[in-house]
């Protein structure tokens, strides 16, 4: 008799630009999720810099580092914790941070130089377009897009709804 396979965990897209204050206000509402569902629930960054913030765009690159250093969502939230900081000081913050959380500042640096992740921050960017995501944060799971950009309230009630709807689905 084979073990029954395991289930697999639901995916949350979070679309999100780490310049942005209300992705900054997001931290919590996801905190809250991974809290309450661990290992059940996929959160996944993914990139959406808004022109309008000029720095959004090394910063996405430079999560990229992060992750693939190891430490991607301390990063991310160090970062969204200085969003003012990070549009007076750009890519010398991103490289404070760096060394702050002990990561290799030199491989940021050389990253943002070389623009290694660049192909994956565009292709968040595109596949956000093409789903219709218009500002930060914007959730996506089960197939629907709930727009926090606007307003974040009740949006974790409405993604807990949708996540113990696709968790009970899987038996």
């Amino acid at each position: 008799m084979s073990n029954p396979s395991p289930v697999s965990p639901v995916v949350l897209d979070v679309w999100c630009e780490l310049q942005c204050p209300d992705c900054h206000t997001a931290l919590t509402d996801l905190a809250a999720l991974r809290a309450r569902y661990g290992d059940r629930l996929d959160v996944r960054l993914r990139h959406f810099p808004l022109e309008k913030h000029r720095h959004a765009y090394d910063a996405a690159q430079a999560a990229e580092e992060a992750f693939q250093q190891g430490n991607g969502w301390a990063y991310v939230e160090a970062v969204l914790g200085r969003t003012a900081e990070l549009g007076e000081r750009g890519q010398p913050l991103l490289l404070d941070v760096a060394r702050e959380l002990g990561l290799d500042v030199e491989e940021f640096d050389t990253a943002l130089i070389d623009g290694r992740h660049l192909l994956i921050v565009d292709a968040d960017q595109a596949e956000g377009r093409a789903i219709k995501v218009t500002g930060t944060p914007t959730y996506e799971i089960g197939g629907q897009l709930l727009d926090g950009s606007k307003d974040q309230s009740g949006l974790r009630a409405r993604i807990e709804e949708i996540a113990d709807r696709l968790l009970a689905a899987q038996g």
